[in-house]
């Protein structure tokens, strides 16, 4: 069956440089028999700067919508809508400030029907009338304790975010149902297919990748269209908000100001997901999230990410086992990844194992305290090792290499991975780690920390320990390295399970049933039907190929229709 999915994304697909876009574009090429009218906001000047990926043909259109520029349209509104616009944002900014109040989604549909009325409501949102209204809410008696103290700056700065991220009710992506049936009524796109425009009413499907400002669009188009919403969340956005506070814009970092947005954030989350027919996620941490702001368990499914498992194959497929004296870490050096803890346990491993050796091969976080903690690691790596590192850090002059990836002596990633005898992961704070999904891939036994999804992904392939426990860390380490038999069963097995659940193949075939699913609960928005000239319905005018993205459907469909016409005329002249 044919689908038509509206993708709605935040800062990532199609753009070339943006988040979460690799597992989009690999949806977008693995889905070819459906078609993709794509809906992205951008988050910079440098990512539209840089422009689009290439496209495939199932990507029929393209719109974005910039969330970074500010924008004044100019408008003026009457008494009656200013009327409107302070009761609708009054009862959106009460549902933020009082965690009692339910009228969150209340306010944020009366303000997009206002703004579909307006053609826009860029400069309400910014307006005094909008200030004033979160004021009256902030200083309301079930206020939270967070917002009271907040100044007229804090509410100035917090109406400059919130009408960021409420931009998308102003957008023209919606178009009406008039539109839709005008389009049925000849109009043909590349295909042969009906062409219904690029309104989100068209499509049979909403697919938005976060249940933040992305899935804005999907609500409205369920509100005013009917159409079913699917929210996939590999990063879910309420929890990337609050590890992202401290790198707010400025006049965003005071106090109140966190508290206003985590709470719009979280009432926009509960209500994406309140409304979404299902909810996907990668793994069970990112499911406890999503519970937790509010989403039926009913709705949730994993669907776990898909990553390209053949430039490991080589690797994973050969019989060298790797380097029984060689600790591998990969990934990119924060100080989330707790390398302090892996170093001090390395040097319990040289203590007992003195031809050891640690390889880390990342890269530094480009802002904040990445390329500091790199300085840091190395620092420690020569106080642990005074002996050793008097010396450049390359492999073979000091137990401790550090290798930039992507630099001119660092390896590829699959040759990291298969000089390996353990792969060892020590964070502190993870989410999907895909580094230990690819050493999996590689055939290598692991030692990861207990964080984030780290025990759903390696089940009982792998060895995982406390974090912030170097001791535990170099004993599973040792352990390891002395029993080649156990890391080689090990590593097979962990190469079968990574096969088996986290390839591009199983991902896209997941997502491929969860539309057909969901249409098939929607039978009446798939199958509408062709209207004449009088506005009455055209029995059997559309055959089911029309729906097939070839081009000669639409040569089929006419045919019928012309055949259709020639037998009623047969049938009213006899």
């Amino acid at each position: 069956m044919f689908v038509r999915i509206g993708l709605l994304t935040d800062g990532g697909y199609p753009y070339a440089a943006g988040q979460f876009g690799l597992w989009c574009e690999r949806l977008v090429r693995g889905l070819a028999d459906h078609e993709f009218d794509v809906y992205a906001l951008s988050r910079g000047e440098r990512q539209e700067r840089l422009g689009l990926v290439g496209l495939p043909p199932q990507v029929r259109r393209v719109h974005t919508a910039p969330l970074w520029t500010p924008v004044d349209d100019g408008r003026t509104y009457g008494r009656r809508e200013r009327r409107r616009f302070a009761d609708h944002f009054g009862r959106l900014a009460l549902g933020v400030c009082d965690e009692r109040a339910d009228t969150f989604a209340a306010g944020l549909y009366g303000l997009a029907e206002l703004a579909r009325e307006r053609d826009g409501l860029y400069a309400a949102l910014r307006s005094e009338t909008a200030v004033r209204a979160l004021e009256a809410a902030c200083r309301a008696p079930g206020a939270r304790r967070g917002v009271r103290d907040a100044t007229v700056p804090d509410l100035l700065a917090f109406a400059g975010e919130m009408e960021r991220a409420l931009r998308p009710l102003s957008l023209d992506w919606y178009g009406s149902e008039g539109d839709t049936a005008a389009a049925r009524r000849g109009r043909a796109d590349a295909y042969g297919a009906p062409d219904t425009g690029p309104a989100l009413a068209a499509a049979d499907v909403c697919h938005a990748t976060t249940a933040g400002p992305a899935a804005i669009p999907g609500l409205l188009a369920k509100r005013f269209f009917g159409v079913p919403l699917l929210v996939t969340e590999y990063g879910v956005q309420l929890r990337s908000h609050y590890l992202a506070a401290d790198g707010a814009r400025e006049g965003a970092a005071r106090a109140p100001v966190r508290a206003l947005l985590a709470a719009f954030h979280g009432r926009l989350a509960a209500e994406v997901y309140r409304a979404a027919q299902l909810v996907t996620h990668g793994n069970a941490h990112a499911r406890r999230w999503q519970e937790r702001c509010g989403a039926d368990r009913a709705s949730l499914r994993t669907v776990h990410p898909g990553m390209d498992a053949g430039r490991f194959a080589e690797v994973g497929e050969g019989d060298d086992p790797g380097d029984p004296d060689t600790l591998v870490w990969v990934g990119r050096v924060e100080p989330a990844k707790d390398l302090v803890s892996l170093l001090h346990a390395f040097a319990e491993i040289r203590r007992r194992r003195p031809g050891a050796r640690l390889r880390i091969v990342g890269t530094a976080a480009a802002a904040g305290e990445g390329p500091a903690y790199l300085s840091h690691c190395r620092t420690l790596a020569a106080q642990l090792f005074p002996d050793e590192a008097s010396g450049a850090y390359a492999i073979g002059e000091n137990p401790v290499s550090f290798e930039e990836v992507g630099g001119p002596e660092a390896p590829e990633l699959p040759d990291a991975y298969a000089g390996a005898g353990v792969v060892v992961l020590s964070s502190s704070v993870e989410g999907f780690p895909a580094g230990l999904v690819e050493a999996m891939f590689c055939g290598r036994a692991t030692v990861s920390t207990d964080v984030g999804a780290v025990v759903e992904i390696v089940g009982g392939t792998g060895l995982v320990v406390p974090p912030h426990n170097p001791k535990a860390l170099a004993r599973a380490c040792l352990d390891l390295l002395a029993d080649d038999g156990r890391r080689r069963l090990l590593g097979a097995a962990a190469r079968s399970r990574a096969l088996e659940l986290f390839t591009v193949e199983q991902n896209v075939a997941a997502f491929r049933a969860a539309y057909l699913e969901i249409v098939s609960h929607s039978p009446g928005r798939h199958g509408a039907p062709v209207v004449g000239a009088v506005g009455a319905p055209l029995p059997f005018a559309t055959t089911t190929e029309v729906r097939v993205p070839v081009r000669w459907a639409g040569e089929a469909a006419r045919e019928s229709v012309g055949a259709g016409a020639a037998a009623g005329a047969g049938s009213a002249d006899v």
